[in-house]
C-alpha cells in the first residue's frame, strides 16, 4: 500500500498581513541562485515585512552579502558554526570583526556546539563558541544560538559566560517543554521551525504552547527543514506561513495574532524598532 500523496498548497493562498518575519533563514545558498529574487517576491507577498539572512563565514558574507542590495528589509547575522571548528582562524574572527561594523549586520550567529556531526572535537568547538560570544559582547550585538545533542553543556557555558539576561535567541527550537523553560528563565528567546508542522512532533508543539509570546519568534532555516506540506523540499521564508499556522493552533490563537506577534518580538529582539 502506498503512502498518500501529499497535497502541496500554495502558501500564497495563506497570505497574512504585512509583518511576518523569518528570523533565520539561508538565502545566500547557492540552492538560491537560479531564483532568489522571486524567493524574495513570494516573502513579501505572503506578508513576511523583516528577514534575517544567516551568513556562516566572514568570507562568505564579503562574496555575497551584495545579493541583497535592492532588498532593504533583509537583515544580517554573521557567525561560524561548530563544525566549523577545524578551520576557524584568528584572521577569521578578525574579519568577523569587522564585518561587525557593517550597518545592517545586526547580530553574531548562528554559533555554539553540535554534537550530532562527529568531525569536530569539542574542545575546537568550546573555543570557537566562546571567542565568538566575546566578540558579541564586546560589540553589544544579539546572539543567535546553534545548539544540537548538546543541550546541557550549551546552557551551562552561557550560564557560566554571563549570559543570562543577554539577548540570546535558541535557534530552531527542537526540545520539549523543559528545556523551554530553562531558556526563558535565563531571559532568552525561542525560534521555531518547520518541524513544528510534523504530525509525530507533539512534544515540541506541548512546548510552544509553554513560551511567553513575547519571547517566540518562527523560522525556516532554508533551505533545510521545510515544513508540512512541503517537507522534503527546499525550503523558503513564504513557507513560514505553514510553520505559523501550526504554532498558532498549538497555542489556541488565531494565525494572523501569531503572525503580527512573532515579527514584533523578532524586531524587538534584534532592535529593528
Amino acid at each position: 500500500m502506498g503512502h498518500k500523496k501529499v497535497e502541496r498548497i500554495d502558501p500564497l493562498t495563506m497570505a497574512q498581513a504585512s509583518g511576518g518575519c523569518d528570523s533565520h533563514a539561508h538565502l545566500d545558498d547557492p540552492a538560491f541562485d537560479a531564483d532568489r529574487d522571486a524567493v524574495l517576491e513570494r516573502a513579501r507577498r505572503v506578508g513576511v515585512s523583516t528577514l534575517i539572512n544567516i551568513f556562516l563565514d566572514p568570507l562568505t558574507f564579503n562574496e555575497r552579502r551584495h545579493l541583497f542590495d535592492a532588498y532593504p528589509w533583509v537583515f544580517f547575522a554573521l557567525g561560524m558554526h561548530p563544525c566549523d571548528g577545524q578551520k576557524a582562524s584568528s584572521e577569521h574572527m578578525a574579519l568577523l570583526e569587522k564585518a561587525l561594523d557593517s550597518e545592517r549586520l545586526i547580530a553574531v550567529g548562528e554559533i555554539g556546539l553540535d554534537y550530532y556531526w562527529k568531525d569536530c572535537p569539542h574542545e575546537l568547538q568550546y573555543a570557537l563558541f566562546s571567542d565568538q560570544l566575546a566578540i558579541a559582547r564586546k560589540h553589544e550585538k544579539p546572539v543567535i544560538i546553534h545548539c544540537r545533542d548538546a543541550d546541557e553543556d550549551c546552557l551551562m557555558l552561557l550560564e557560566a559566560k554571563g549570559f543570562c539576561g543577554y539577548p540570546v535567541l535558541w535557534h530552531c527550537f527542537g526540545g520539549d517543554k523543559k528545556l523551554a523553560a530553562r531558556i526563558i528563565k535565563n531571559g532568552w528567546f525561542i525560534s521555531i521551525p518547520g518541524p513544528a508542522t510534523y504530525p509525530k512532533n507533539e512534544t515540541l508543539r506541548e512546548a510552544i504552547a509553554h513560551i511567553p509570546l513575547d519571547r517566540l519568534l518562527i523560522e525556516t532555516d532554508c533551505p533545510y527543514l521545510a515544513p508540512h506540506p512541503w517537507r522534503g523540499t527546499r525550503n523558503e521564508p513564504a513557507y513560514t506561513v505553514f510553520t505559523a499556522e501550526a504554532v498558532a493552533h498549538a497555542r489556541g490563537m488565531s494565525i494572523q495574532d501569531l503572525w503580527q506577534a512573532t515579527g514584533e518580538t523578532a524586531r524587538r529582539f534584534f532592535g529593528l524598532g
